[in-house]
């Protein structure tokens, strides 16, 4: 038996059949209530010393930015997760003056009940807000992948989790604010890819757990 988080068993289900097939140094981050990350070397995870490796959801990008979960200020979960997304599309909707709005129709006019995934699909039905909030998301997410490489230098970038669908539109400009922020030149040859499984993440991570497993028996 082997114990294992959700991100680094979706990495490495996205490292042996996925959108990672083929690349040997891998970054994954499933964005959805949370932002969760697996890095994978040559076919395995890495999980550092003592197996708490890649947190990479709990890097702060903004020291005077709002307090995450784990106690520290600004970072990237707290800024970009699913909630931080409908947090501040609400703060946008309760601060404008009139006019109709795609996303708060989407919430039955209840402020209090726009999420991230109505942002999504308001999105894609043209709302400015909505669009406005989304364009917010990805230079923070360009700013934090954009350390993630400078540090890693991976073969490719994978993008997955509940998020990944409503950014997918707008992976061309990540990766443009990616290759402006990074320190390495060469930043635009890593690809930016969307995630092979979705809500089966987990279950092919787990299928990649025991294939592994079954690797290291023989």
């Amino acid at each position: 038996m082997k114990v294992e988080n959700d991100a680094n068993a979706a990495a490495l289900a996205e490292a042996h059949w996925g959108s990672g097939r083929g690349y040997r140094h891998i970054f994954y981050t499933g964005i959805g209530t949370g932002v969760g990350t697996g890095i994978v070397f040559d076919g395995r995870i890495y999980n550092g010393r003592t197996g708490a490796a890649a947190e990479g959801g709990h890097m702060s990008i903004d020291h005077h930015g709002p307090r995450c979960g784990c106690g520290k200020p600004g970072c990237i979960e707290a800024l970009a997760a699913g909630p931080a997304i409908a947090r501040r599309a609400r703060a946008k909707l309760a601060s404008r003056h009139g006019g109709r709005s795609i996303l708060l129709d989407l919430a039955n006019a209840n402020l209090d009940a726009v999420s991230s995934e109505m942002v999504g699909q308001a999105c894609a039905e043209g709302d400015p807000i909505a669009k406005e909030t989304l364009q917010e998301t990805v230079e923070l997410l360009a700013l934090w992948l954009s350390n993630i490489v400078d540090l890693l230098e991976p073969d490719v970038v994978i993008i997955g989790g509940g998020a990944a669908a409503m950014l997918h539109p707008f992976f061309s400009d990540l990766a443009n604010r990616m290759a402006e922020y990074c320190i390495i030149s060469r930043c635009n040859e890593i690809p930016l890819l969307k995630a092979y499984y979705g809500a089966d993440a987990g279950i092919a991570g787990g299928a990649a757990l025991c294939s592994e497993q079954s690797i290291s028996a023989t």
